[in-house]
């Protein structure tokens, strides 16, 4: 599938064109619909992603490794 970064600007773009007014009502529901499976499938890799930093961090600890779990507030 496509990379990370290509599904989230197509995610972007889908939230665009339901904002705008003038859609049919079958065509909003199939943005919808695409956009939800982007959404899963984003949220699962981003989870992913979280777990492969937090074993990083750990394993390049000298002493005992402190988990500090990714907070979105601290960007």
């Amino acid at each position: 599938m496509k990379d990370f970064e290509q599904r989230l600007e197509r995610l972007e773009f889908i939230s665009t064109q339901m904002k705008e007014q003038g859609l049919s009502l079958s065509e909003s529901l199939s943005l919808f619909e695409e956009g939800m499976d982007l959404l899963k499938g984003l949220e699962k890799e981003l989870e992913s992603i979280e777990q492969k930093v937090q074993i990083l961090v750990s394993s390049s600890e000298e002493d005992s490794p402190v988990f500090e779990p990714f907070n979105k507030e601290d960007e």
